[in-house]
């Protein structure tokens, strides 16, 4: 007796699987976001994600690692220009650009919400965004030191208020994004930003 070929069932997409549960999270926060509602926006049963991620916050905070790693190599990439000028602005216009990526390659600026969640499960993630932050900044706040080092800026410019300034006007930055203001208009405001931050700290740039 021949047996009845069995439908294949859907493959696993592991990237398309961890972007749908971004989006999820983007929008609805962690409480927020039910693994009924996980399961439906995956195609996969709840015992299939359980088994894939681990828990709903194994699932999280994968989502937060996979776009939180891209701000990293925007940073690391921008600390590699040559001229501080190219720096700040690499570092917020590759910033902007990476809020606002199309919703069908990217769930929005993630890290945003994940920082501000207090759900008991997820406080090992809030300190590795936390790490990141620190991390990234203090990557620029060496960059900015070798440039004063260099004569490139005002002597009497601190490299960590200057690190720290351009941080916060990146948080403003992600925040209004997630807010739905446009990349025309946020990258505006980097050219606006940068104007004034370079004419008050660069001396020879």
């Amino acid at each position: 007796m021949s047996s009845r070929p069995v439908g294949r069932p859907r493959a696993f997409d592991r990237d398309d699987a961890v972007l749908a549960a971004a989006r999820l999270f983007w929008s609805r926060g962690y409480s927020g976001t039910t693994t009924r509602a996980l399961s439906s926006a995956l195609g996969m049963s709840t015992s299939s994600i359980y088994a894939a991620f681990g828990s709903k916050a194994g699932l999280f905070e994968e989502a937060v690692r996979t776009y939180a790693e891209r701000y990293r190599t925007i940073y690391e990439e921008a600390c590699a220009e040559p001229e501080l000028g190219d720096v700040l602005g690499r570092l917020l216009r590759g910033s902007v650009e990476e809020f606002t990526q199309p919703s069908a390659r990217h769930p929005g600026c993630l890290i945003s919400s994940a920082a501000m969640t207090d759900t008991p499960d997820t406080i090992d993630i809030r300190t590795y965004v936390g790490q990141l932050h620190a991390s990234n900044e203090r990557l620029l706040r060496e960059r900015i030191e070798r440039a004063r080092d260099e004569g490139r800026l005002e002597a009497d410019v601190v490299p960590a208020t200057l690190a720290t300034l351009v941080q916060t006007l990146w948080h403003g930055l992600s925040t209004q994004s997630n807010q739905g203001m446009g990349r025309d208009r946020l990258l505006e405001i980097v050219d606006a930003a940068l104007g004034t931050l370079l004419d008050h700290a660069r001396s020879r740039v």
